[in-house]
């Protein structure tokens, strides 16, 4: 009977250190999502995580000029200093940035508010307009 209860003991305790190695390391998508951020906070009481908001317009397909906004709520790994002081740079500047982002099958306390983590930020060249190059070959 003592064995019985040990066996089953012992299943049960890889069986839960299998689900949660799965949720801490499972990855279930990747994507890449283009905008402003609007938002980059550290909040939390007992664990300090950094969240963000990246606002993603988009236009509407009833007119040309109707602009729909979504916001995308983010996490960031609170190791990755790099990361962060470039979302704080371009936060301020209002820069349009790509972020490339992993999404985790749950949400774990320790690790931020959201199942989005950010994984790579990317800044989008400037996009010159026509008129302005049009106005520079005029003085080349």
């Amino acid at each position: 009977m003592r064995k019985i209860i040990t066996i089953s003991l012992s299943i049960l305790l890889l069986a839960g250190l299998g689900y949660l190695s799965f949720i801490y390391f499972g990855v279930y998508s990747e994507g890449v999502r283009a905008g402003t951020v609007i938002k980059l906070s550290k909040k939390g009481v007992m664990f300090k995580t950094w969240e963000g908001q990246l606002n993603i317009r988009s236009f509407g397909a009833v007119s040309s000029n109707n602009q729909l906004s979504e916001v995308f709520e983010f996490s960031i790994q609170s190791d990755d200093a790099q990361t962060i002081k470039l979302l704080q740079e371009v936060s301020l500047s209002g820069e349009r940035i790509n972020l490339h982002y992993i999404e985790r099958y749950r949400i774990l306390p320790w690790r931020g508010s959201t199942k989005y983590f950010v994984t790579k930020v990317e800044r989008t060249p400037a996009a010159s307009k026509p008129q302005e190059d049009a106005e520079r070959s005029l003085y080349d």
